[in-house]
């Protein structure tokens, strides 16, 4: 009987952080979700997000130099987070 070994998903796989956005959510490297989990811990502990819209989220000074300085949809964000990712193998350490 053999045993498959998983492979690891995209998303659990390790990426280095830029300076910028190691400054909210810690430096890396990290997976994908970790990242996401600190970036909305941060967003929710400095009450970023709009209060009538809470897809919204409204950027602090450390925050827009990730997402820019106007208010972005939740769901866009991940678009712009990602320029701030680089895979482990191919980033400059």
């Amino acid at each position: 009987m053999t045993t498959k070994q998983k492979k690891t998903s995209a998303f659990a796989k390790p990426v280095n952080v830029s300076e910028e956005l190691a400054q909210i959510v810690g430096k890396g490297p990290m997976a994908r979700t970790e990242v996401t989990k600190n970036l909305w811990a941060y967003i929710k502990k400095n009450k970023l997000q709009d209060e009538k819209n809470k897809r919204n989220i409204v950027p602090d000074q450390r925050l827009s130099k990730i997402l820019g300085s106007k208010p972005i949809d939740m769901f866009k964000m991940t678009s712009k987070v990602a320029q701030h990712l680089s895979d482990r193998e191919t980033a400059k350490v």
